[in-house]
This record gives structure tokens, sequence and C-alpha cells, in this order.
């Protein structure tokens, strides 16, 4: 890595250790390739910083800063990356790893699925947003897939317009690719309706409805048992202000953007000692 004054959101020689094996692998399976070719001699690292970097702070690719790789050299390695499932590769690892840190099998049984929308900046196109009619939000909805200690597992980005039932639907197919016959149970809201239930069932998977104590009504946002912790997951990413609106004009890229942000959170998670509030909340859930 070049010299340079380091930004809050770069990689420490210790979280980089955790994905530089991935990446390395992807260099040379790629360079491996006779129709590809060498992808490129930019410093790996550097690429990273910057996706966290833009991640972190939602600024524009133009406006990366001079000291990190050029904005279009960040750009061709993000594409790349997405298009050959690295970054979800990355993802996974990760999560496998600190499912174990503390002492979970690398898959879950359960998973918690939720919607949420997001207003999307202008010009990203019409014809991959919408109106949520039900919230009033014009822009896209972003499903997650998560287990009990917030880890993702699924992600899919949809017009505003979309029902929850084709978030739902598609969440539910990830999660039983990603995990298999262990998967069990999967928890979602009420704006989930007959389908969702239905696909899991298909899938064998039990999908549970949560609904709202009736003694709640009136109180605002009440944390639910288990479910909670997808909302938790939403309030976290909104810390990457990229994720804060939509801005990518490709879904695909939208969805790559969450994995990232997954990640620089989960290298954080395990070099860093647990706050004593995440061992009571992974005991709630």
């Amino acid at each position: 890595m070049s010299e340079r004054e380091p930004y809050p959101s770069d990689l420490t020689d210790e979280r980089w250790a955790l994905i530089e094996p991935a990446i390395t692998a992807w260099k040379q399976e790629r360079v491996g390739r006779s129709a590809t070719g060498d992808p490129g001699s930019c410093d790996l690292r550097e690429i990273v910083n910057a996706i966290f970097y833009q991640n972190r702070t939602g600024c524009q690719w133009r406006y990366l800063p001079h000291d990190l790789p050029t904005w279009s050299a960040v750009f061709y390695y993000f594409t790349l990356w997405r298009q050959d499932g690295l970054d979800q590769r990355i993802q996974e690892l990760l999560r496998c790893q600190v499912r174990e840190k503390t002492g979970r099998l690398e898959d879950p049984s359960l998973v918690v699925i939720d919607t949420q929308s997001v207003r999307a900046a202008a010009g990203v196109p019409k014809t991959t947003t919408g109106l949520d009619a039900h919230k009033k939000t014009p822009g896209r909805k972003r499903g997650l897939a998560v287990d009990v200690l917030g880890l993702i597992i699924g992600v899919v980005v949809l017009a505003g317009s979309a029902h929850d039932n084709a978030a739902g639907t598609a969440l539910l197919d990830q999660a039983a690719e990603r995990c298999g016959n262990r998967l069990e149970k999967a928890l979602v809201d009420q704006g989930f309706k007959d389908q969702v239930l239905i696909h899991g069932a298909l899938l064998d998977i039990a999908v549970e409805v949560v609904h709202r104590n009736p003694a709640d009504q009136g109180k605002g946002f009440v944390p639910q048992p288990k479910r909670w912790v997808v909302e938790q997951v939403n309030g976290t990413l909104m810390l990457h202000r990229r994720l804060a609106r939509e801005y990518d004009h490709r879904t695909e890229n939208a969805v790559s953007r969450v994995y990232w942000a997954a990640t620089a959170n989960m290298t954080r998670r395990l070099t860093t000692p647990a706050p004593p509030w995440r061992d009571t909340c992974q005991e709630l859930a």
C-alpha cells in the first residue's frame, strides 16, 4: 500500500489478512483464464479501501480522493468482483468465521426476513424504481435474510412497487441455497402473505409470521423476540451512507454494496473485542 494518511474506513493489516486470501485466489484464477488475461496490476488492498471509503461516505465515483486509486480503476474492480461473485464469497466466508467464533455451526437453522423501502436519488432509472404504496416511499425495496447474530444470509433489491412476497420468495431461495438442509425456519412480519409460506413449504422451510402484540399498539417501534435483529441490521447498514439512499443505477450494484458493507462490519467484528452489549443482545436472540 502506498504511503498516505489512512482514512477511518481503511483496512488494518489484521483485517486485510482476513480477505486477502480470497482476493489472491480470485486473481490467480482470473489470470489462468486465457480469454480474460491478467485483470491488472493495481494494489487490490487499496481498491477495497476505496470501496469501503465510498460505501461509508456516500461520495460519487468521480469524487473519490486522489490519494486512492483512480475512480475508473475502482469501478472496474467493483464491477468485475460483482460479476464474478467475489463480493458474495468474501461475505459468506467471513459470516462462517463469525459464527464459528461464537461457537455456532457455519450455517443457521433459522433466518429472519424483512424488507426496507429506500428512496432513490435523482438520476436512478425509473425502470428499476417504483412507489411503495404502503409506506408512501418512492424508490427501491431492499430485502434481507439474516441469522440471529445479524449476519446476512441473502440480499435482494427490487423496485419499491414490488410486493413483499416477491422479495420473500427470492430470499427464501437464497437462504435455502446457502444454508442447505440445515435451514428449518424463517420468521417474517405481517407484510408477507400466503405465497411466501407456501414457497417456504416447497423448500421444506417453516415460515412463521410474527404478529405484533395488540398491547403494543400505539407504542411505536417495539422489539419483537428474534425478529428484531433484522431491524438492527438495517440500522447498522444505514451507517454506510451509500446505502442510506439508492444511488446505483443497477440493482445488482446495490446488492453488492450491501455485501461490502457487511464485509467491513465483519472484519471489525473478527478483529476487535466485542462490546458488552453485544453478548447481551445475542442472549436475547
